[in-house]
């Protein structure tokens, strides 16, 4: 890079620097822990056969969706929902510390019928548009529903035929409510009423919301991840992080002298980068993403490290000190790109085919990794120029 390029060059770096602290400020709001830091409700279950619902491969995948869909409903920050195997599915719920209710809610075929008085199925929840809770006159909870075009069509018919008489809704088999169909009901709209507690009212509605599991679903694995744990994890990631940093900063100045201070200056602005794109792009921080941001702040040192002894090789072989340090920076590209290139590949297989923790390393390694080349090869060779005339490597 030309010097007469140096002032828009660092005016860039500037508006970035000043981007970064302002996405990331105030730090601790704005940071989405993981279950093994926030603790939660960490759930495996596995589909199985049933006699009109056999597993296959679309049976769980439209399971894994419906899944989500009930997850979403519930409000949980950053979940995990995961297929491991061919039928099992990982469930991992940050800040849900009620097991059961998690349970009931995801593994809960819900599969809503109408039914007339020889039990034969009119109509089936595969045509609701929507469902919420609502009250009667009395206080009383009760679910509104409505269909959309098929359904409404279905339940006029329904109705239709089966006036003065009951209709049952029917809820994986088991009736919750018998009402008698006192006139045709064409506007794809209808109550469900029973002895609903508000909460039992609530869990329906967000079940009916979110569709019907294809296959009934086997709890293999429930437990509760304890939040104090995820504390302890995060004040003994952050103290790893601080100390890492501050060994690192006093190596550097010790061993490079003034080129020392240029990197430990790249290292902030690297840790500024990161923690923008972090917070940025929504990531959610794990255990080993802490460790997988320790392991980063290494490579960012190598690469200053790689492109100080490049600059020094240069120079002892009898080029000018300007010469040195354009040879330095061209050679190090090549090495640092090369080594850098694999590791990121290596973090993007962990993030595409990893779960939970494992993608969250994935998430700061690829990170890490793109901050390190950019702070090396964009904010050191600024420092660089700027303070060429001025400092030397310790030869």
């Amino acid at each position: 890079m030309r010097r007469r390029h140096l002032p828009w060059r660092l005016l860039v770096t500037l508006a970035l620097v000043v981007i970064a602290l302002v996405v990331i400020f105030p730090l601790g709001e704005k940071i989405n822990l993981g279950l093994d830091l926030m603790g939660g409700t960490h759930i495996v279950m596995e589909a199985v056969d049933a006699p009109e619902a056999p597993v296959d491969d679309d049976a769980v995948r439209r399971a894994v969706e419906v899944i989500r869909n009930r997850v979403d409903q519930l409000g949980v920050s950053e979940p995990i929902i995961a297929r491991q195997g061919d039928r099992r599915i990982l469930v991992q719920l940050p800040g849900i510390t009620d097991p059961e209710r998690a349970v009931e809610i995801i593994g809960q075929t819900a599969l809503l019928e109408f039914k007339d008085e020889d039990e034969e199925t009119l109509l089936t929840g595969a045509h609701l548009r929507n469902a919420q809770v609502q009250f009667d006159s009395f206080g009383r909870p009760s679910i509104a529903i409505n269909f959309d075009a098929e359904g409404a069509s279905l339940f006029a018919a329904a109705t239709t035929a089966n006036v003065g008489r009951p209709l049952g809704i029917y809820l994986d088999g088991e009736m919750i409510s018998n009402p008698v169909v006192q006139e045709p009901i064409t506007r794809g709209e209808a109550q469900i009423t029973g002895r609903f507690t508000l909460q039992e009212a609530q869990n329906l509605a967000l079940l009916l919301r979110a569709g019907a599991l294809p296959v009934p679903l086997e709890l293999m694995e429930n437990r509760t991840v304890d939040p104090t744990l995820g504390r302890d994890s995060v004040n003994a990631g952050v103290l790893a992080i601080v100390i890492g940093i501050i060994l690192v900063l006093v190596f550097m100045f010790i061993y490079y002298g003034s080129f020392g201070v240029i990197a430990n200056i790249a290292l902030v602005c690297y840790g500024l980068f990161f923690l923008a794109l972090f917070v940025g792009l929504g990531a959610t921080l794990t255990l080993p993403g802490i460790a997988g941001f320790i392991l980063t702040i290494g490579m960012a040192v190598d690469a200053n490290i790689l492109i100080f002894e490049r600059i020094k090789e240069e120079n002892r072989a009898g080029k000018t000190w300007r010469a040195a340090i354009e040879a330095g920076f061209l050679k190090a590209f090549r090495t640092i790109v090369d080594s850098n290139i694999t590791t990121l590949i290596a973090a993007v297989l962990l993030f595409s085919l990893g779960s939970g923790p494992i993608r969250g390393f994935g998430v700061t390694l690829s990170l890490g990794i793109l901050c390190s080349m950019f702070t090396g090869f964009w904010v050191t060779r600024i420092l660089i120029d700027i303070f060429s005339d001025r400092v030397r490597l310790k030869i």
